[in-house]
């Protein structure tokens, strides 16, 4: 399995970006789908995830702001990210679980500015 993790950039605080993450060698509608961030400093955390079953749970800070999404005939995650604050800075990982192994995407850098 490999993720290709695509669509950070630059942009303005109230700003809008939306992530993608292709993935290769596998098969969407049975592994749980996800997308992690990193603050500079900080320790690595959830921003939300799309189990198989397409529930979808979102961290607080995410909640009302992201929607994460897949593209099955595609097999790419998506993060819609609306909003954006610039305590939304970092670098934005995809994921996909498969059989109890975590596979991980190389990371898209978003910075917001003020």
């Amino acid at each position: 399995v490999q993720l290709q993790a695509s669509g950070g950039g630059v942009v303005q605080a109230g700003g809008f970006l939306r992530l993608s993450c292709a993935a290769t060698g596998s098969v969407f509608n049975t592994e749980d789908l996800g997308w992690h961030r990193q603050a500079p400093g900080k320790q690595r955390e959830m921003v939300a995830f799309i189990l198989r079953d397409v529930t979808t749970k979102y961290a607080d800070f995410a909640r009302g702001r992201f929607t994460i999404a897949r593209d099955i005939g595609e097999n790419t995650i998506y993060l819609q990210m609306k909003s954006l604050q610039v305590e939304d800075t970092g670098i934005y990982y995809c994921y996909l679980q498969r059989n109890g192994i975590t596979y991980w995407g190389q990371g898209t850098e978003v910075t917001v500015s003020s």
